[in-house]
Formats: structure tokens, C-alpha cells, sequence
């Protein structure tokens, strides 16, 4: 059985794509987490401090991690950037 060997730009190509997933999930679930914050602050000034507090703190924890996911995309696809530049 003979394998097929793995073209550098495979591997670019590969990375860019999981990269661009990423960020678009991270984007995605930002979004989401907002509207989650949102919601949690009309709860909080309609008077139901308990679901509005626990929706609040929810929607910013989440978008915390959005943001920590973008980054994590990011870098990934600026390390592919510096690999292709080095081996050029």
C-alpha cells in the first residue's frame, strides 16, 4: 500500500479553511451570546433580577470564549502566513 505525499500547499490549504471556520463560528456564537446579554438585561429591568442576572452573566461568559476562539483562529492562520512565507 503506497501513500500519496502531503503537498505543503495542501497543508496551507487545510488550515485556511479550519481558520475560516473558526472565526465564522466564533462570529456566529458572539452574535448569539449579545442577543443572550440583551435578553438578560431587559429581564433584569423588568424586575426579575434572578433569571436576568443568570442570563447576563451567561451571554458575557460565553462571549469571552467567543472572543478567546477568534483569537485562537487567528493565530492559527498567522502561523500558516509565517510557515508559507519560510518556506518560500
Amino acid at each position: 500500500m503506497s501513500h500519496k505525499p502531503v503537498k505543503k500547499s495542501n497543508i496551507f490549504q487545510e488550515r485556511l479553511r479550519q481558520a475560516r471556520y473558526s472565526f465564522n463560528l466564533a462570529l456566529i456564537a458572539t452574535a448569539l451570546s449579545a442577543c443572550i446579554g440583551v435578553i438578560g438585561a431587559g429581564l433584569l429591568l423588568s424586575g426579575k433580577v434572578t433569571e436576568g442576572t443568570f442570563t447576563a452573566v451567561g451571554g458575557m461568559a460565553t462571549s469571552v470564549r467567543c472572543i478567546q476562539f477568534a483569537k485562537e483562529a487567528n493565530d492559527r492562520l498567522d502561523k500558516t502566513l509565517v510557515e508559507m512565507k519560510d518556506g518560500d
